[in-house]
């Protein structure tokens, strides 16, 4: 117990009060020795931390910290204290709650996770906000993208890696035909395969598509749909064909232009730091010809871009 003393006798001490900080922290915190101690350990070992913490002190980490920390360097503090399927809810209550439904963020998720991350996304969430998510999607989607979305609920990919080379013929052959080939295109056959078939085989799919039709899946789809289901299948396709790309091209897009959407760096950082971001900050350099580290260098400042480049590594 005499680290969890100290850790939280660190994160009380007094800061630097020359320190040029622009989000406006309590005077009472080392928010440095936050950021050094939380990103340079795993998930397993930060939920060993808030355990011994409060077996030390009697209080909540997530609570204490809560009331010190502003800002960005909070979202992104209690983020990393979460466990990952507790997270994933979050940001799902997140993109779900007030006015306004960040559809985006839900595809992101539900695109991106395996079948076993999304069914304990749907057990954190029922505990934590009493609702499931067939509920909250009811209530904030129709259509054929509350299909799309109610189909990826179930969890049903093959996630093995085993590609049948009938079956992603007759599966191209199938959506030329529910889409090019028929007058009103068949949304319920472009969700089913999507949804249910393994990211090698449907890569073999897209191949056997370019074959028999004039453009690729994804500039049919650009073709034949338009709104919200367009943006999920096609998201489902990238995920499909390379995640560690699908997230390198959000993270850039988060970054171009004037203005930098934080929520999408701290989300896409917090959420595959454990998973693939390091293929992620290769295929980003890949893509793009900067590394991920410099355009958050760039790109943000203070705290937030202390914390966001520990959890990237070294350069």
């Amino acid at each position: 117990m005499a680290f969890f003393r100290k850790f939280f006798k660190d994160i009380v001490s007094k800061r630097d009060p020359e320190e040029d900080d622009s989000f406006q922290v309590s005077t009472n915190v080392d928010e440095d020795t936050i950021i050094s101690v939380l990103v340079q350990r795993s998930n397993e070992q930060r939920q060993e931390i808030k355990r011994a913490f409060e077996a030390d002190t009697g209080k909540s980490l997530a609570d204490e910290l809560k009331s010190e920390l502003r800002s960005h360097l909070e979202d992104v503090v209690l983020a990393l204290l979460m466990k990952p399927a507790q997270y994933d809810a979050f940001i799902i209550r997140k993109a779900t709650k007030g006015f306004g439904t960040n559809e985006d963020v839900i595809v992101e998720v539900l695109a991106s996770r395996t079948n076993q991350q999304i069914r304990e996304l749907q057990e954190a969430f029922k505990e934590e906000y009493g609702q499931t998510m067939e509920e909250v999607i009811d209530s904030e989607t129709d259509g054929d993208f509350a299909l799309a979305l109610h189909a990826m609920l179930k969890a049903n990919k093959n996630e093995g890696h085993i590609v049948d080379l009938a079956l992603a013929k007759k599966d191209a052959r199938e959506l030329f035909e529910a889409g090019e080939e028929h007058k009103d295109i068949d949304i319920s056959v472009f969700i089913d395969i999507l949804t249910t078939r393994s990211g090698p085989q449907l890569t073999q799919t897209f191949k056997h598509y370019s074959k028999i039709s004039d453009v690729n899946l994804p500039k049919a789809l650009d073709m034949e749909l338009r709104g919200d289901i367009e943006d999920c299948l096609i998201d489902i396709v990238k995920c499909s064909w390379s995640k560690p790309a699908f997230f390198a091209e959000r993270l850039h897009k988060a970054m171009e232009g004037h203005g930098t959407c934080e929520d999408t760096l701290m989300r896409v950082l917090v959420a595959r730091s454990e998973v693939d971001l390091k293929k992620i900050i290769s295929e980003f350099e890949l893509m793009y010809g900067k590394t991920l580290q410099q355009c958050i260098l760039d790109d943000t400042k203070g705290h937030l871009e202390k914390i966001l480049l520990g959890l990237c590594g070294p350069n």
